[in-house]
């Protein structure tokens, strides 16, 4: 099975949503931090269960949802590289970082 590496992009995102909806409830972010790890934990066990991301279209670039989370990652090999996860409602930059 593949394991997963945590991009700092994907770092940096999962820190920003939880700032930003702790200042309305602290104890609200930490559960949809849990809930997006477990998301992410999930992911080798059956990768290709995400949807491709639709503005790519590469087989290898899939997303799950949580909410209205997109958690986006690479496949590869013998890796799962978790690259961004963003709100539905933001744009995608034009390239992910390999």
């Amino acid at each position: 099975m593949a394991h997963i590496v945590w991009s700092p992009q994907a770092i940096d995102d999962l820190d920003a949503i939880c700032e930003y909806i702790s200042r309305d409830s602290p104890q609200y972010a930490c559960v949809i931090a849990e809930r997006i790890i477990d998301v992410v934990e999930a992911i080798p066990s059956h990768p290709l269960a995400g949807s491709i991301v639709p503005e790519f279209r590469i087989n290898e670039l899939r997303e799950r949802f949580l909410h209205s989370y997109r958690i986006i990652y690479r496949i590869r090999d013998e890796q799962i590289d978790l690259v961004t996860i963003c709100h539905g409602s933001r744009l995608l930059p034009s390239t992910l970082d390999e």
